[in-house]
């Protein structure tokens, strides 16, 4: 039975096993985001939660709830200005290259 880890490597047309590097880079970029999405919602939920609960029970109330959701809103706006802020720096730096 095959694995299926890097099964789908190979070449679109089954043209004799040759990799394709485009579609090489693709899977690798997609990797890269899920990975960096994994670790900002690992991130936040530390954060907010280190903030937020401080008896940690079998379910929240009403005001932890709310500065969880808070928390969570803030930590994504200041995540998203950074990001728009460091690509806007990148496409400035590359145009003046």
């Amino acid at each position: 039975m095959e694995s299926g880890f890097g099964s789908d490597f190979g070449s679109g047309g089954g043209g004799g096993g040759k990799l394709d590097p485009g579609l090489i880079m693709e899977q690798v970029k997609v990797q890269i985001a899920v990975a960096n999405a994994q670790e900002l919602l690992q991130r936040m939920t530390d954060k907010c939660f280190r903030k937020c609960i401080g008896k940690p029970g079998g379910a929240l109330d009403n005001s932890e709830q709310k500065c969880i959701a808070m928390c969570m809103d803030r930590y994504m706006d200041s995540w998203n200005t950074v990001s728009r802020a460091y690509n806007s720096r990148l496409q400035r730096e590359r145009a003046n290259m």
